[in-house]
């Protein structure tokens, strides 16, 4: 059984950016990846689509999008390298979730209680709708409890989040008292983006216990090449009201391009901060947080492809 493996980074110099490629407070820091084929505890490492930081334990939590065995590493992660060190199951109310029946997406330790919250997008397809979902779990991956999904994000025949559009990104908010989701991209009943326009996502915000506080609409970037598809893949507390947001857009033709806003959603203002396209270059980079000394990682979904990698990029935000 493998549990241990130190990487070397791989150190990318910072590429001469077109005008409004970065702004000033933004800095690259490095660039780690993960070799193909790493397994931990019987699983093979991939598709991980959020992260973040527990200080109790001064582990990082990853989570897994496998629909077929969904999951979450402990590691450790620096900027010289990163180490999966164990590999646990999510579970549900009645034990083990049965295959394809959750897609998790995002995860945050709850700074309250050293548990875990997860969102994951649900599924639509011509014979099944399974609604998104946020929820707590234990430590050790046992099921917690489910906030509510409001009525409008649910999945219903003619409404609702599009496939594969729900809820994406996740972070709490203001000490733990809010937990904040955004989703990935427009509802079934709204347009599509375009190379002209954005699409609109929601960004909806709760209590802890799941009470509904208000939901925004937050307005993407138009699609930057005619093939591409596009979407909000992570949010994160940068203070209180103050948030940062990752899109992430894909073209066959063209690759990745992943760009990093400041957005107030009181005030329902976005600010560009960073073409990570600039620093070097991106994968389908899906996860957000921030480390114990205050970097921001970033970290990409393979989707279990050899055509993609685990990356993690590490970014100096002033």
């Amino acid at each position: 059984m493998f549990r241990r493996l130190l990487l070397v980074p791989v150190m990318v110099g910072l590429l001469a950016a077109p005008a409004q490629a970065h702004g000033p407070e933004v800095r690259f820091l490095t660039e780690l990846q993960v070799p193909k084929g790493l397994v931990v505890d019987g699983t093979t490492v991939g598709g991980i689509s959020g992260l973040d930081y527990d200080p109790r334990t001064r582990r990082w939590i990853l989570i897994s999008d496998d629909r077929v065995a969904p999951r979450f590493y402990e590691g450790r992660l620096d900027r010289s390298k990163v180490e999966f060190t164990a590999a646990h199951s999510l579970t549900g109310p009645n034990g083990p979730y049965a295959p394809g029946t959750v897609d998790p997406e995002d995860v945050r330790v709850d700074s309250w209680t050293g548990d875990l919250l997860w969102s994951q997008e649900g599924d639509r397809t011509p014979t099944t709708l399974i609604d998104p979902s946020v929820q707590f779990s234990r430590k050790d991956g046992s099921f917690g409890k489910a906030l509510p999904t409001p009525e409008s994000l649910k999945m219903k025949p003619e409404s609702g989040p599009r496939q594969n559009q729900a809820f994406e990104g996740l972070t709490f908010a203001l000490g733990g008292t809010l937990v904040v989701t955004a989703l990935e991209g427009p509802l079934v009943t709204e347009p599509a983006a375009t190379v002209d326009k954005g699409a609109v996502s929601r960004v909806f915000v709760q209590t802890r216990t799941g009470q509904p506080v208000a939901t925004y609409r937050y307005q993407q970037e138009p699609l930057f090449a005619p093939d591409a598809s596009t979407g909000v893949t992570a949010i994160l507390e940068r203070f209180p009201g103050v948030y940062l947001v990752l899109e992430r857009s894909f073209s066959p033709t063209l690759g990745n391009k992943v760009r990093l806003f400041e957005y107030r959603p009181v005030q329902n203002k976005k600010r560009f901060l960073a073409d990570i396209g600039t620093f070097t270059k991106p994968d389908n980079l899906e996860g957000m947080a921030w480390g114990p000394d205050g970097t921001l990682w970033l970290v990409s979904d393979d989707n279990f492809s050899a055509s993609q990698v685990t990356q993690f990029i590490a970014l100096a935000l002033r």
